[in-house]
């Protein structure tokens, strides 16, 4: 027993295991008993298992906090805080990219569970990337930094577009290289289907496919702002990849509410880029205003909580009566804008 307490990437192994049995149970359990049937979920549902996820991953924090210490506790909440917020720009892609595919309601959750089982992976692949750059060479951190800065600056001069899907590459790539069907077959992502030379029965793709591919596309876009978000709050490989994925396990719960009313959120984007900002200057900060000094966790999260809380309500209060929300999009034009 004694490799339960072996560091593995800085960290306890049986904290790592502690981390891989909730994602598992809460999978197992969202997928086995709480959706065996694909059905449309509504927004009172959706809010109520967003809040048991968000739940869960406060109380997982908590447990880092008591176990870890105070400064490792709130790292981790800022990361969460920034990942959850930086999560419904994510929700108006999805929503539109389940438009243009045409996926009805009662399919989305199921696409949306494997596509964030891909996100698991492939977030973690790009984070342990990063932990080995930053391993390696400390300035890496400042182009971290400097990026956030940048992309936090651009974000408050950005116009609004809906993303490109019907000249998405991997779209135009997969329709060229493999057989896709024209319509949904229920909730495969496979199906057969008779060759039109030989009538034979041949492997081909669905819409629900497609949708998924791009979604994860999507997803490994915003993780270029994300990832390195949380790397420029802390190296502990841990704290940055539980933040993340207990950020990213509620999403789909939390979509449905979301995607109703994501105009809603409208200001946010403001209030996200701030964060980025400030975010990137803290390291420079830290290591060229404060000589090395740590830059107080605390004061880093009651910042980043209070800009993102900041933004919540002011958006919500802007757009209660139906006014300044973001434009929607129709059907027909998710081809034409990019």
């Amino acid at each position: 027993m004694e490799f339960l307490f072996t560091d593995w990437l800085g960290t306890p192994t049986w904290f790592w295991l502690v981390f891989v049995g909730i994602v598992l149970a809460l999978t197992a359990f969202d997928l086995g008993v709480l959706h065996k049937e694909d059905r449309e979920m509504g927004i009172g549902e959706s809010l109520r298992l967003s809040a048991f996820y968000i739940g869960v991953a406060l109380a997982f924090g908590a447990w880092i906090w008591a176990e870890r210490g105070a400064e490792l506790g709130m790292q981790y909440y800022t990361g969460f805080f920034i990942e959850k917020a930086l999560s419904i720009d994510n929700v108006f892609v999805i929503s539109l990219i389940f438009t243009y595919f045409a996926i009805p309601p009662k399919y989305q959750y199921r696409a949306l569970l494997w596509g964030i089982l891909a996100v698991i992976v492939l977030r973690g692949l790009m984070i342990a990337g990063g932990a080995a750059l930053v391993a390696e060479a400390y300035w890496v951190l400042y182009v971290f930094a400097a990026f956030l800065v940048f992309t936090g600056i651009k974000m408050f001069f950005a116009g609004d577009h809906a993303p490109d899907i019907a000249n998405n590459a991997a779209v135009k790539w997969i329709s060229t290289h493999m057989r896709v069907t024209p319509q949904l077959h229920d909730q495969h992502f496979f199906v057969k289907v008779p060759d039109g030379k030989t009538g034979k029965l041949v492997t081909a793709a669905t819409p629900l496919f497609l949708a998924l591919v791009v979604i994860n596309l999507a997803d490994l876009v915003f993780a270029i702002d994300s990832v390195p978000a949380i790397f420029a709050i802390t190296t502990d490989t841990f704290i940055v990849y539980t933040s993340n994925i207990m950020a990213i396990l509620g999403l789909r719960a939390l979509y449905f509410a979301l995607a109703a009313m994501v105009h809603r959120f409208y200001y946010l984007k403001y209030a996200l880029a701030a964060v980025l900002v400030f975010i990137g200057s803290k390291i420079f900060v830290t290591d060229f205003v404060l000589g090395g000094a740590k830059f107080p966790p605390l004061l880093s999260l009651g910042v980043t909580a209070a800009l993102i809380a900041g933004g919540v309500l002011y958006s919500l209060w802007k757009t209660r009566h139906g006014e300044d929300a973001a434009p929607q999009l129709p059907h027909d034009e998710l081809s034409s804008r990019g």
